[in-house]
């Protein structure tokens, strides 16, 4: 095979990979030669060789067999020795630990690194401290712990720092896998009696990063094992990666020891997507979706009813979006306002729902610990009158009922004491931190 055979194949991988995956993946393969059929790459790690045989293999393979070389398959080898390729990527060889640790985490999504990531206000802190720790280096924060909804970007931040990371050092061993995966390697060890060969397989890497770790919540025995682990790590200088849906202090059935080891380095709360944020993911997804409908044209004000509709959940919007290319494609039109309407009326309807006063009442007692028929007496304490106007005003905010109405849900109260309740809110959100952060905390709860 020769060089410019290779070279062809590459700058065609590179406009079909896009460039993240070129640079972290392509790149740094090393043609070696051709023997019997079977292409030969020289690799930095055998994790890169499966890797790359398992996701890109396939495309490689085509690309060649178009030159006319005559080849049949790939081969990786790392340090012009062993050979990596055509085995399960799970494999891992006696006395590897390196690849052991790799087989036991979860494999990271190549459309998920920091080029892919759209930054607004909601989540610059968090792509910012996620940035800081996949550049390496000393470890500033241990761990990082990021949180919030659903669809928010922690997985995609994740695995933009493992990229990063594996890009800057390709011997760096980096673990990724979500915390269910954890407690089922965790079981198995108990089960085949190697909790010897667990503990190594999780202590001995430089990154650790767990996904969803309010999984364990109320497992005890995972619980003591990851407490164990995450000491061993810290102990050692090692950089640990969580993700939850909520903060440590508020995930229920998690022990408070390791309440207080999570809460040890930076916290850092994804807040829910803005409309300007959600116009730019948008923007983002179309463009990528154009490379694969070329014929299709989008009208104005799509991607801006999108952004205005589906608020919640940003792996609903860019599905959403993908559906109106693909469902456009197939009946050849162009994509406009009532297209969008009519092919997502099911996601439009489900993005719908609709606050009730009943649901901020028992939000906002849980939140300041009270019982909801506090908020419903007479009693005119500050404890309760405070929480009380708080959710008058998120009743006049997050829901179409009049003032009246509203009124007469809390214990049949007129219709000036909600005036008075909103205005007052809105005074104290300008000038009372606490206050400021409580209605925006319990906005977003009731908004997910």
């Amino acid at each position: 095979m020769t060089d410019d055979t290779w070279g062809n194949a590459r700058a065609a991988l590179k406009s079909t990979v896009g460039q993240d995956a070129y640079r972290n993946w392509i790149e740094p393969l090393e043609i070696c030669g051709i023997d019997d059929g079977v292409a030969r790459f020289r690799v930095p790690t055998s994790f890169m060789g499966t890797w790359v045989a398992r996701n890109f293999g396939e495309e490689i393979l085509k690309l060649l067999r178009a030159s006319g070389s005559g080849v049949e398959r790939l081969a990786f080898e790392v340090a012009a020795d062993r050979c990596v390729a055509d085995r399960p990527p799970a494999a891992a060889r006696n006395g590897e630990t390196r690849d052991e640790a790799e087989a036991a985490g979860s494999p990271l999504d190549p459309r998920f690194t920091f080029d892919s990531f759209v930054v607004g206000k909601p989540n610059a802190l968090a792509h910012a401290a996620a940035r800081r720790v996949g550049e390496g280096g000393a470890v500033t924060f241990n761990p990082l712990f990021l949180y919030g909804g659903v669809g928010l970007g922690k997985t995609h931040l994740m695995h933009a720092i493992a990229w990063e990371i594996t890009a800057r050092d390709p011997a760096a061993r980096v673990l990724y896998l979500s915390a269910e995966k954890f407690m089922n390697r965790f079981i198995q060890a108990l089960r085949f009696k190697d909790m010897i060969g667990f503990k190594e397989m999780f202590r001995s890497v430089d990154v650790l990063m767990v996904d969803d770790v309010q999984f364990i919540a109320g497992k005890e025995s995972t619980q003591e094992e990851f407490f164990h682990t995450f000491n061993a790590l810290v102990e050692q200088n090692r950089q640990i990666i969580i993700s939850a849906d909520r903060a440590p202090g508020e995930i229920n059935g998690l022990e408070e020891r390791i309440k207080s080891r999570l809460q040890w380095g930076l916290l850092v709360d994804l807040h829910p997507t803005d409309y300007e944020l959600r116009l730019g993911i948008l923007q983002q997804k179309v463009a990528a979706q154009s490379a694969l409908y070329p014929e299709l044209e989008i009208a104005p004000g799509v991607l801006e009813f999108l952004a205005h509709r589906i608020s919640t959940n940003v792996r609903v919007l860019e599905g959403a979006l993908t559906r109106l290319f693909a469902f456009a494609s197939l009946v050849g039109c162009e994509i406009t306002l009532d297209l969008a309407q009519d092919c997502l009326a099911d996601i439009l309807r489900a993005s719908d729902r609709k606050v009730t006063i009943e649901e901020i009442i028992r939000k906002v007692a849980e939140h300041y610990n009270l019982r909801m028929s506090d908020l419903l007496s007479t009693r005119r304490t500050r404890t309760i009158a405070r929480p009380r106007q708080v959710a008058m005003y998120l009743s006049k905010k997050l829901t179409s009922k009049s003032l009246p109405e509203i009124g007469r849900r809390f214990g049949g109260r007129d219709h000036t004491t909600v005036i008075h309740a909103v205005r007052k809110i809105e005074d104290l959100r300008a000038h009372d931190s606490q206050i400021a952060e409580d209605v925006e905390l319990l906005r977003r709860m009731l908004e997910a």
